[in-house]
Parts: C-alpha cells; sequence; structure tokens
C-alpha cells in the first residue's frame, strides 16, 4: 500500500504537503492541493485510521443520520454528501430514523460503536427543545426545516416561499380551487407547517379562496399516502382543479389516482410537487415541482462541519438551552440555499 512518501513523490510536493492535505489543513494552494488529491486516488492511498487517532484524536469518519435512506430525495442528497466528503478524505456512515424520537435522540449523542469526527443529521421527531439539549461536544450540522434556536449550524431552503411560489404558479394558471396534500401535524418539524403557511400566504396575496377540506393529512409522504389523499378528497367531493403536493412522491401518487379516475392532467387538474426526484422527470406527464439546490446543500453542510473540525470546541460540551457558543468558535450559521420552479407537462401541458 503507497505511503506519504510515495505520494509525495508522484505529486512533486513535501511529505509535509501530502500530510496536511490528507488531514485538511486549509492553508495548501488550490493546485498543490489538486496534484495531491489527484496522487492520492492513483496511488489508491488510505490514511492509516489508527494512527490518525492517535496523533489528532481524528477517525476520518462523519456520521449521516437521515428519516428515509429508501426516499428518492434523502438518497441523491445523500449521495452528493458523500461525494463531498470524500473531498475531506472522510467516509460517511449513515443510519436512517423513520423519524421515531427516540431513535433521533439516541443517535444525536453519537452513533452506536464508532468514534465519528462530526455529525450531520436530518431530524423529523426532535423538537427545538430536543436538539437545544444536546450534550455530546461533537461538531454537528442540521439539515431540514427544524431549528436549534441558533446553536448549531443549519442548512436548510426557503420551504415557505418555494410553497407560496409553486402555489402562485397554480394561481397564475386560472386555478381557484387548489389543494394542498402533505400536512402532517403528527411530527415536530416544520417541513409541512412551512408549507403549508406558503400555500396559504399565496391564496391570501391573490384573494383566492382558502378551505380548509382542501388541507389533506398525510402520514408519511410517499406515493401511496398521496394516493389515498387524492382519493379522500375526490370521495368527499372536495375535487379540486389543482394541487400542490409536499413531496414528488405524494405528487405521483396523487397523479396516478387522479388519471385512474379519468381526469385529465393538466386539463382537469394541474399537479406540482417537490423536490426534484428523478421519477418526477420520467413520469407521464412530467412533473412540475420545486427543485431544491441539493448539490449546494450538501456543499454547505460539509463545508460548515469542516470549518468547525478545523477550530476544536475547547472545554466541556454545552448542556443548557440557553448556552452560547464557547469562545473561540464563530456564531452557528442558518444557510438558506437556492431552489427553483421547475414547470413541467403536469401544469403546463405538452408543447406541441
Amino acid at each position: 500500500m503507497a505511503g506519504l512518501k510515495e505520494v509525495a513523490a508522484r505529486a512533486g510536493v513535501s511529505v509535509r504537503t501530502v500530510s496536511n492535505v490528507v488531514n485538511d489543513f486549509p492553508l495548501v494552494a488550490p493546485e498543490t492541493r489538486r496534484r495531491v488529491l489527484e496522487a492520492l486516488e492513483e496511488l489508491q492511498y488510505r490514511p492509516n485510521a489508527a494512527a490518525r487517532r492517535l496523533r489528532g484524536g481524528r477517525s476520518g469518519l462523519v456520521g449521516l443520520v437521515i428519516p428515509e435512506i429508501d426516499s428518492p430525495y434523502f438518497g441523491e442528497l445523500a449521495s452528493l454528501l458523500v461525494q463531498e466528503a470524500q473531498e475531506h478524505s472522510w467516509t460517511l456512515l449513515v443510519d436512517q430514523t423513520d423519524g421515531d424520537p427516540d431513535r433521533e435522540r439516541r443517535l444525536l449523542e453519537g452513533m452506536p460503536g464508532q468514534m465519528i469526527d462530526g455529525l450531520i443529521m436530518s431530524p423529523w421527531g426532535l423538537s427545538p427543545a430536543d436538539l437545544r439539549r444536546r450534550a455530546d461536544a461533537v461538531p454537528m450540522v442540521l439539515l431540514g426545516e427544524q431549528d436549534a434556536a441558533g446553536l448549531i449550524d443549519h442548512v436548510s431552503v426557503d420551504s415557505v416561499a418555494a410553497s407560496a411560489e409553486a402555489t402562485g404558479h397554480l394561481i397564475g394558471l386560472g386555478r381557484r380551487r387548489i389543494a394542498a396534500i402533505g400536512v402532517q401535524p403528527h411530527l415536530a418539524n416544520g417541513t409541512a407547517r412551512q408549507r403549508v403557511a406558503g400555500y396559504r400566504r399565496a391564496l391570501r396575496d391573490a384573494g383566492a379562496p382558502h378551505d380548509p377540506a382542501l388541507e389533506v393529512p398525510v402520514d408519511a409522504l410517499h406515493r401511496a399516502d398521496g394516493a389515498r389523499a387524492m382519493g379522500r378528497l375526490l370521495d368527499e367531493g372536495h375535487a379540486p382543479d389543482a394541487v400542490v403536493c409536499f413531496s414528488d412522491q405524494l405528487a405521483l401518487g396523487a397523479l396516478r389516482v387522479a388519471l385512474e379516475r379519468g381526469l385529465t392532467v393538466p386539463g382537469d387538474l394541474a399537479v406540482c410537487g417537490f423536490d426534484d426526484i428523478e421519477d418526477g422527470r420520467y413520469a407521464t406527464p412530467s412533473l412540475t415541482t420545486v427543485a431544491p439546490d441539493k448539490a449546494e446543500i450538501a456543499r454547505q453542510a460539509v463545508s460548515c462541519l469542516a470549518d468547525r473540525l478545523r477550530r476544536p470546541a475547547p472545554g466541556a460540551p454545552r448542556t443548557a438551552p440557553e448556552a452560547a457558543p464557547p469562545a473561540g468558535l464563530p456564531p452557528a450559521r442558518r444557510i438558506v440555499t437556492p431552489h427553483r420552479l421547475v414547470i413541467r407537462e403536469s401544469t403546463a401541458g405538452r408543447s406541441r
């Protein structure tokens, strides 16, 4: 197996420079870093994890905790996070919680049996108070709509603005009975709550009617839940002329039931989703959707974690909800990443 000397010779740099790149020290010129990374890849260099732990207390392992591994959205995001982590020579350990608060609470304190350097987490079941009570000092980045009152770095999408934009698009098409599928009052996370807020804001701003019967709760954000929600709307006499769904999976399920019931899309019913998963691009009709910048979410999350790992927190971990960030560390950041509305056949029809 290649060592640092062989990598240094291949890249034309010193052993110390290779060590700096492997340990992700920031003061390395971009071109030098590129040459070293290429040499590391060509020689298939693998750092000695045990030696790294002894030298610097770092394992090179980062935890990723997401609600659902089989969700297309989280699957795409996890893949992008793996790619970003590789740029820092990190290995990503992935676990799922199904939104169960007890499991999230356990994983919040670290992955059992693993010495991880940092944690990236998208919580569904934990409240902001739960997150603020975290006792583990391992650097952490939050994904999604749940916040921790400014005590943890947080990367998110503006779900209120995104949902309002999607609803406004439907209103602009002349639709007046616009349903919202995806309300989740049983979960602590703010995803559904924020998307409902954006939906209502768009209706209010346009002077469009708001009918509470058109806000349909779901147990999960899957295709079957979207299908049941659309069936319920049609069976209970609340047939809409448009629907904004809080995930693309919900939208695909709703689309299927609408077509089975003889509705034309987008003629009788315009359908909009959220997430821009691959399935929606190849559905018939293709799915209009809100597209979060998943690559930017991954880049910002890993960048935040890398910055924290360059500045280890001194002293004991904080435990009080009102505690301030440790001295010497920058304050927690809240980064809102871009999104865009992608208009396809399910609202605009086919191009001639």
